[in-house]
């Protein structure tokens, strides 16, 4: 195969890009005792060492701390001009990263940042491998909210609660499954999928197109079947996602909401009041499922996490209910709603103590209603069918 110092001169300099093998950087070696350590965040501050977080605790590597000089040396060749001049303008960028490790390519999400007028760096490891529900302990309906030819599909949490993680596995058990056309549009990509049965194309905001507003109107000509569109942060994401899913696509993305039921405030929360009618009527009709989720340090020998899931499917129940604006009754339609598949944090952590996979003192720290957790663990059911 020629090289690119063969082939280049053939081609027009712009194509050059595609064929360019990224240099090797000093920061890489930090990123490689990450991933030998099995951590899954990367801190890098001036005057401390760098830190990793493993199985949810931070651990500071065993080197001198990093000075503001070398900080500067080590970071600044990461970004690519489009990233440094984003970093200049906005304090802080986001972009993906890549290490070669012991002949495996690990990917990383990165976050640049400055503080105290000091440059540091935040990344996240991402999995090679796409584990299936199984693996992760998700709930038996997310394979039944993989089966739609058309909708939507939420995953909501905090940053740092799987939620990518859980989205990558329904793809790829679509991929595993389905002959389909996969179109992610991310910023920015996480998990690099091998096609099974699916076609698949990943698009990275930034990178492969300029923004999401192209990348969507692009998308409309590309075929896809399911699309991904990453976060929900803005009004016109939601708004070119639910019109996806209006036009027959299976639209996935995640969105930052503590529960499933608060997450259709979190939506109304990008508009204005008088457009929240018609949201509501967008989201009743077109969403299929909303999965919100945190994860819990486990006591599983060769477990470090586990999530706790929260589960809400459009039943003609929870559809009603977004239709007339009654949000408040949702949490007990989850609890009443088990034969939609559908449940609720206290359910969720019960079975996670049943199953030996946390202990009872996680399970209260995090659980919404302590009591209601006590009497689920005393075998006294707390839902209440009268009250809907």
């Amino acid at each position: 195969m020629a090289s690119t110092e063969q082939v280049a001169p053939d081609i027009d300099q712009g194509a050059e890009r595609f064929l360019e093998k990224r240099k090797e950087l000093e920061v890489d070696k930090i990123f490689r005792a990450l991933v030998k350590l099995e951590g899954s965040d990367l801190h890098l501050k001036v005057g401390r060492p760098p830190i990793v977080r493993v199985d949810g605790t931070l651990k500071p590597l065993s080197r001198p701390p990093i000075e503001k000089e070398e900080m500067v040396r080590l970071l600044f060749p990461m970004m690519d001009k489009r990233n440094r001049k984003i970093f200049e303008d906005e304090g802080g960028a986001d972009f993906a990263y890549t290490v070669d490790v012991d002949g495996v390519t690990w990917r990383f999400r990165v976050n640049m940042l400055q503080q105290l007028g000091n440059i540091g760096l935040v990344a996240r490891r991402v999995s090679n491998w796409i584990p299936n529900f199984e693996g992760l302990n998700l709930p038996p309906v997310m394979e039944s909210l993989c089966k739609f030819d058309q909708g939507m599909v939420l995953l909501a949490g905090v940053t740092g609660s799987g939620k990518s993680t859980t989205i990558a596995s329904m793809l790829n058990w679509i991929n595993r499954n389905y002959t389909k056309h996969i179109l992610t549009l991310e910023d920015p990509i996480e998990f690099v999928y091998t096609e099974e049965q699916c076609l698949i194309n990943q698009r990275e905001i930034g990178m492969d197109v300029v923004d999401f507003a192209v990348a969507m109107k692009h998308a409309v000509r590309e075929d896809p079947d399911i699309i991904l569109v990453g976060e929900m942060r803005d009004e016109e994401t939601f708004m070119t996602a639910i019109h996806a899913a209006e036009t027959g696509h299976l639209v996935f993305g995640t969105i930052h909401a503590a529960s499933a039921p608060t997450t259709i405030g979190r939506i109304l929360d990008l508009f204005p009041e008088e457009m929240h009618g018609a949201i509501r009527s967008a989201i009743a009709f077109n969403m299929k499922g909303i999965i919100a989720q945190k994860l819990l340090p486990s006591i599983a020998e060769g477990v470090g996490r586990v999530p706790t899931v929260e589960v809400m499917t459009f039943s003609p129940m929870i559809t009603k209910l977004v239709l007339e604006g009654h949000d408040e009754k949702l949490p007990d339609a989850i609890r009443i709603g088990a034969e939609d598949g559908m449940q609720d944090f206290t359910m969720s952590l019960k079975s996670l103590i049943d199953k030996e996979l946390i202990d009872r003192e996680t399970a209260f720290r995090v659980a919404p209603n302590r009591d209601a957790l006590k009497m689920a663990l005393k075998g006294i059911n707390v839902s209440q069918p009268g009250i809907l």
